[in-house]
C-alpha cells in the first residue's frame, strides 16, 4: 500500500509540483518567494509554542513566543524575519513529536496522500496540530483562503530551493521509496532524541535503523 501511495505521489510531483514549483522560482525574484514563506513561518508560529509548552521545553516557548511577536510586527506580519537577525531562531515542534516526548511509539510506516512519508503516530499529530494551531480558529472564509495559498506557496518554494536533492531521490535512485522513508526515519528521529534531550545521535539514543527493515532483503548469517 505504501508502495503504490508512494508511486501516486511521485505521479503528482512529475505532473504538478515540479513544473509548478519551477514557474514560482523562475517568475517570482528570491526576496518576494522567502517573504512569503517567512509570513507561513510566523502563521506556524502558535502552533509550535503549543507543542513545546505540552513538551515542557518553555525556553523555546518563550524564544518563539517572542520571535512571533516581533515579526508580527515589526516585521510586517512576518513578511520580513527580524527576529533571527535579533537573535531569536526558530525551533520547530509538532504534536508528532509532543507524542513521543509522552512516550507513544511511532507505530507503522505511513506514506499519506500529497503529506508524503510518515507514521501512525505523525499521522495523529498532523490532524491535531491542524485542530489545535490557535490561527486556525481566527481565520474564516477568504483570509482562511489566503492562509492555504501561503502555505502551498512556501512549500513550492522549499521544493524549488531543494530541487537537485529531491528530483535526485525520486529520480535517480534505484528505489526512491525506500530511500525516502530511511531518510524519513533517520531525520524524525534525530529530532525526536533531541527534543527528549538527548544526543540526537540515533545509534546512541537506541534508535539506529536498518536500511534494509521491510525490504526483502535475508541477511544469510542471521540464524
Amino acid at each position: 500500500m505504501n508502495r503504490a501511495m508512494h508511486g501516486v505521489n511521485k505521479g503528482l510531483d512529475t505532473v504538478l509540483v515540479r513544473p509548478a514549483s519551477k514557474v514560482y522560482g523562475t517568475v517570482l525574484p528570491e526576496p518576494l518567494r522567502q517573504g512569503v514563506s517567512n509570513v507561513a513561518d510566523t502563521l506556524d508560529l502558535p502552533g509550535v509554542v503549543l507543542n513545546q509548552i505540552l513538551q515542557a521545553r518553555i525556553e523555546d516557548a518563550t524564544n518563539n513566543t517572542l520571535r512571533f511577536a516581533v515579526n508580527a510586527t515589526a516585521g510586517i506580519g512576518g513578511l520580513f524575519d527580524v527576529a533571527s537577525v535579533l537573535q531569536l531562531p526558530k525551533t520547530d515542534a509538532d504534536f508528532g513529536e509532543t507524542l513521543a516526548v509522552w512516550g507513544v511509539g511511532e507505530g507503522p510506516y505511513i506514506e499519506l496522500p500529497v503529506f508524503g512519508p510518515s507514521n501512525l503516530r505523525d499521522t495523529i499529530g498532523i490532524a491535531a496540530d491542524m485542530a489545535m494551531n490557535p490561527l486556525n480558529n481566527v481565520f474564516e472564509g477568504d483570509d482562511a483562503t489566503a492562509v492555504l495559498g501561503l502555505e502551498a506557496a512556501s512549500r513550492l518554494n522549499s521544493r524549488y530551493r531543494y530541487s537537485d536533492t529531491v528530483d535526485s531521490l525520486l529520480y535517480e535512485s534505484a528505489d526512491s521509496y525506500s530511500q525516502l522513508r530511511l531518510l524519513y526515519q533517520q531525520n524524525r528521529r534525530h529530532q525526536i532524541a533531541k527534543a527528549k534531550g538527548g544526543t540526537g545521535d540515533a545509534a546512541a539514543d537506541g534508535d539506529f535503523i536498518d536500511p534494509y527493515q521491510d525490504s526483502g532483503f535475508i541477511d544469510p548469517y542471521e540464524d
